[in-house]
């Protein structure tokens, strides 16, 4: 794949309007996003004003902007970039941090509508959901789910059903998680003793 083409490690929104993804110029890293929806596809650079690190997560949102995820030590700080003639624009959205042995963050995929951004943290005995983008103010935890969690599909096309693979005593089973009512309830368990995962799923 030619390096200007947007499939080298680029997240597309759920309607694949947009895409984002890092990209290199020498041994800086900076944000790109891609419009696909037109009649060909072009990109847009939004560099900072200093180079992002390599493992900076980006998520592409419905209206062109584009969700940013660093790292600062134990802090996740994220913001939203759009382009502003020959620069690039950002509105903070918060920070927040994420103390212990182990823990980590990460986004889940892009929500449908393309209005709201989640990511998930991951405890030794206990995950949570957030609201990243979306909210009225920073970052807002909706749901803790016990057991340490992976993946993240969405169910339906409005953002409000999560399925995520759940790691609890010994065993993985996916689970759905309704962002709305903040209820967790089992959903694939194909028997007792088996390890089961959900890649993917259609909505309708």
């Amino acid at each position: 794949t030619d390096d200007r083409s947007p499939e080298r490690g680029c997240v597309l929104t759920a309607d694949g309007a947009y895409a984002a993804r890092l990209t290199r110029d020498g041994d800086s890293w900076f944000p790109e996003r891609w419009t696909l929806d037109g009649p060909e596809p072009y990109a847009v650079p939004l560099p900072g004003n200093q180079p992002e690190e390599p493992g900076t997560e980006l998520q592409p949102l419905g209206d062109g902007r584009v969700l940013i995820h660093r790292r600062a030590g134990v802090r996740h700080l994220f913001a939203l970039l759009y382009p502003t003639g020959p620069g690039t624009g950002g509105l903070p959205l918060g920070a927040m941090e994420c103390a212990g042995p182990g823990v980590r963050l990460d986004l889940l995929p892009p929500a449908p509508g393309g209005t709201r951004a989640y990511a998930v943290t991951v405890g030794s005995r206990s995950s949570s959901v957030w609201q990243v983008a979306g909210g009225s103010g920073g970052p807002e935890r909706l749901v803790e789910v016990p057991g340490r969690c992976s993946g993240g599909v969405w169910l339906d096309r409005t953002g409000r059903l999560l399925a995520l693979d759940r790691e609890l005593e010994g065993r993985v089973k996916t689970v759905v998680v309704d962002l709305e009512l903040g209820e967790v309830t089992p959903l694939l368990q194909i028997t007792p003793g088996s390890d089961d995962r959900l890649l993917m799923a259609d909505p309708d």
